[in-house]
């Protein structure tokens, strides 16, 4: 029996000791890529990440290594990017500090993988898409709500063709975030300080912008209007401060296709829905709801025929009229399934689209969302260059 090859790729992984960055992208995919064995690419060949930790925090980096055991860390990030053992620069840091990180990683040489917003403007995001190009680096943006179960669902139904011509998509997203003094709050302040990069737009849009490019039709315009409800919050050390980014959007996209999609974005409502996310497609053949794990059709053969009457109460159960898809595969982490393929494409050369310009494309439609709020009107989206 011949040998397995083994490709051992280092990662610089940088603002990994937040909790999205430490739970999602290093225990749930790195390190669990790692304990199964990594990326089979064949039947003799095999990927095995190893990671180092980089941050500004020696006492949080040696907690994380402690806690997960990795055995390398350093808060000195140009002496890693010097490090020709490590060609890969992956970015969890906040907004504000993304650009400077990843712009030195390109510089060196490193292919990128970085989270989403990958800058605070198009400008920035876009010219991070043409340093990367220009150096013949590989590159990935995270966009993992493509790879949640309750998406891939809805994704198979819309392959089937059961909508029939789609007509519309609503996205209800969000939750009460806790405003820190009684209870504490379950996101990070910076998340409600323009200055830090926070704010719902800049945040969530760019998660809108690849579900609806990817499942549905690609963005052409947008109309948006934003608001900050809670205008005071406690921040981790207990203080007050005022609130300054917007913490609540509602947005109306135009689609190619012809199909209108609506999203209400807000850390400031109470769920009373199937889940933290729900995403309706109305189409003339029927209809789906899918939250994060779930998926439920009605066709147009099943659809009940209500007759609006105040007086009585309503005889239909509607909950009753939804049939749930089934579990067609066995659905892993959606941080790590996008992990693989980013690897699979590093060593093997295989497809991955989601590039640095796509991540340009999701600050874009943030951008212009908040020029829609501002100018109060609609606003075009145009295309990126390639």
């Amino acid at each position: 029996m011949g040998s397995i090859g083994t490709h051992r790729v280092g990662i610089i992984m940088n603002g990994v000791t937040g909790r999205m960055g430490t739970n999602q992208h290093l225990i749930r995919s790195i390190l669990a890529i790692a304990r199964q064995g990594g990326v089979r690419v064949g039947d003799d060949e095999v990927i095995i990440p190893e990671p180092i930790l980089v941050g500004r925090n020696a006492a949080k980096l040696q907690k994380l290594c402690a806690q997960t055991g990795v055995e390398k860390w350093t808060t000195d990030l140009d002496a890693a990017l010097s490090d020709d053992r490590y060609t890969v620069y992956f970015d969890s840091q906040t907004t504000n500090l993304r650009v400077p990180g990843v712009c030195k990683a390109i510089d060196a040489g490193k292919h990128i993988y970085c989270e989403k917003p990958t800058a605070g403007s198009t400008e920035e995001a876009y010219g991070l898409y043409q340093r990367a190009k220009k150096a013949g680096i590989k590159h990935g943006v995270v966009q993992d709500k493509l790879w949640l179960p309750g998406l891939l669902k809805l994704r198979t139904v819309r392959e089937t063709g059961f909508f029939g011509k789609i007509i519309s998509v609503r996205g209800e997203f969000g939750y009460w975030v806790f405003e820190g003094d009684t209870v504490s709050a379950q996101r990070p302040s910076w998340n409600y300080r323009k200055t830090e990069g926070g704010g719902i737009i800049l945040d969530m849009f760019a998660h809108w912008r690849y579900v609806l490019d990817n499942l549905f039709a690609p963005v052409k315009a947008v109309s948006c209007i934003g608001a900050v409800h809670v205008e005071r919050r406690w921040d981790e050390q207990g203080k007050p401060y005022d609130v300054d980014a917007e913490d609540s959007a509602y947005a109306t996209f135009q689609l190619g296709d012809g199909i209108i999609a609506h999203f209400n974005s807000s850390w400031a409502v109470r769920v009373r829905r199937d889940d933290l996310l729900t995403l309706q497609v109305d189409g003339t053949k029927g209809s789906a709801v899918s939250g994060l794990r779930q998926c439920w059709t009605q066709a147009y053969s099943a659809t009940p025929r209500p007759v609006w009457n105040p007086d009585i109460e309503n005889p239909i159960n509607f909950q009753s009229t939804w049939t749930p898809v089934p579990e067609y595969q066995l659905y892993d982490n959606a941080f790590k399934a996008q992990w693989e393929l980013f690897l699979r494409h590093l060593i093997k050369d295989e497809p991955f689209p989601w590039d640095l310009r796509e991540g340009a494309k999701g600050v874009q439609l943030a951008e212009k969302g908040m020029e829609s709020w501002q100018r109060r009107c609609w606003v075009d989206i145009p295309e990126l260059a390639r």
